[in-house]
């Protein structure tokens, strides 16, 4: 995968962080966000981090709309359905939207070690509701912490889940991954499953605050392939 990878949200923590680890793995990537010259600063401060990075930032729209294959979004449950609408018609078909939306309580003013209930099921599930036909969407990364990401000396072990009903897809979102060394992805099964794996931000917030780390997940017994 050698085109630009959009991050819709990459001015908060997780999508920064995401945007640091992608341009250093030498892929180009465009930051989104309300706020175009928000998404420029971030670009710029991406392109101070990683020497050579090739890195751009414009309003959420138009960084969509220089997408070909694959768009991250990386914002609060809160925002995600306002920011789908206001993204729809950047969308194309055959785009694969890597979901990272997790439905905390936060978003109601609820503990972060809980999570929301939603009507389709999880937010990955309402997030392919609101996209145009022929965008599909994959959910994943509800376990990498956004300090990790955003710290270029951390050495990743662990895994990364991705739902999602068709296997090409998820694919695509598993060779982007691969680029950040130590993160291993899973396949977890169709889109339904997101519903269990969104909730797993939440007991892994619970770990972090109980023992005063910053815990990922890793399966075993998966072939090392």
């Amino acid at each position: 995968m050698s085109s630009p990878v959009t991050i819709v949200g990459a001015t908060g923590d997780l999508g920064f962080g995401l945007a640091l680890r992608l341009a250093r793995a030498g892929m180009p990537v465009v930051i989104g966000s309300r706020d175009a010259d928000r998404a420029a600063e971030a670009a710029e401060r991406v392109r101070a981090a990683v020497p050579r990075a090739e890195a751009s930032g414009m309003a959420n729209p138009e960084a969509v709309a220089t997408a070909d294959e694959v768009v991250v979004l990386s914002v609060p449950f809160a925002s995600q359905a306002a920011t789908l609408r206001s993204i729809r018609d950047a969308l194309r078909p055959g785009t694969v939207l890597l979901d990272v939306t997790v439905p905390l309580a936060t978003a109601v003013g609820g503990r972060p070690t809980r999570v929301l209930g939603v009507a389709q099921g999880s937010a990955a599930q309402q997030a392919q509701e609101l996209v145009p036909e022929g965008v599909r969407v994959v959910s994943g990364l509800h376990t990498v912490a956004a300090k990790h990401l955003a710290d270029l000396s951390h050495a990743f072990d662990e895994d990364v889940l991705l739902c999602g009903d068709d296997p090409n897809d998820k694919e695509r979102i598993a060779e982007l991954v691969r680029r950040i060394p130590g993160l291993r992805p899973v396949d977890a099964g169709k889109l339904e499953m997101a519903r269990i794996a969104e909730q797993l931000t939440a007991l892994t917030i619970g770990i972090n605050i109980r023992h005063k780390v910053t815990a990922g997940i890793r399966i075993t017994g998966l072939p090392d392939a």
